[in-house]
This record gives C-alpha cells, structure tokens and sequence, in this order.
C-alpha cells in the first residue's frame, strides 16, 4: 500500500504542502487539522499519516494509533473548546457522505441549539423480521471473526 496518494489533498496535508491548512497536532503516525468548512467551532480532522482510504483498508496497527490520537484530542478539544458534547464521526464510503478518499475522523464539539441539529432520524419502521435478519446475519459473521 502506497503511504501517500499525490491527489489525495489530505495527503498533501500530511506532506506539509497544503499552506492553508490549519494544523492543530502531529505526531509520527497522524495529523489533526481544522476542515475548511467545520460544522462547529473546534471541528477537528483526524487521520493516518499514511495514505488509507477507508475504514475497511485499515490495519490494527493504525487503527491503535488512530484511536490513541482521537482519546487524547477529544479531551484537548473539551479543555480548549469547552463543548456541552462531541460527536466522534468517520465516514467510509459515498453512500455514507465520504467526500475524501482517505480515512479520518471527526471530531465535532456540540451545544444545544447549535447549527447541526439532530443527526439520528426520530424513528425508523424497520420491520422485526429486518432486524431479526441483519441481527442474525452480524452475530453469524461476528462468531466466524472470533473463530479465526
């Protein structure tokens, strides 16, 4: 796997090319940086140094490191922020408004009122026998993972 993608603009970042991104933390194995257009104040990007598309390409390796990074930079975003809450978001695939091919995480400070709003639906109609399918279906594939 390549670790940089020369169109991937967040590579660009992790490369120190982009003179407009507003880094906020970096270390050996991710960069965080405010978007361009943040949802809220104190809108964070987290992401993998190396070049990930998404969540399905990640290794355990990262995914540690990732992790690791987002724990200590919710909690400088609360201290710094002072948020009433945080939404941690990571977005893989069109369908789930991925918009950059390469992995990140979101972290997005909340207040009551603020511009976002609710981002659950109030309720679904799913049928039980749906969600008796796809339940049956994860804990099929789950067991098969702990199998191995």
């Amino acid at each position: 796997m390549p670790t940089s993608d020369p169109d991937c603009p967040f590579c660009e970042i992790v490369d120190r090319d982009d003179p407009d991104a507003r880094e906020v933390y970096r270390d050996q194995n991710v960069v965080a940086f405010f978007p361009t257009n943040p949802a809220t104040l104190g809108h964070t990007l987290v992401i993998p140094r190396k070049h990930i598309a998404d969540i399905w390409s990640l290794d355990r390796a990262t995914a540690e490191q990732l992790a690791g990074a987002t724990t200590q930079l919710a909690a400088a975003v609360r201290r710094a922020i002072n948020p009433q809450g945080l939404n941690i978001i990571q977005s893989s695939g069109k369908a789930a408004s991925q918009t950059v091919f390469h992995l990140h995480v979101h972290l997005v400070p909340r207040w009551e009122g603020d511009p976002i709003g609710h981002i659950w639906p109030p309720e679904t109609d799913y049928t039980e026998e749906q969600k008796d399918d796809a339940w049956e279906a994860l804990r099929a594939e789950c067991r098969a993972v702990s199998a191995t």
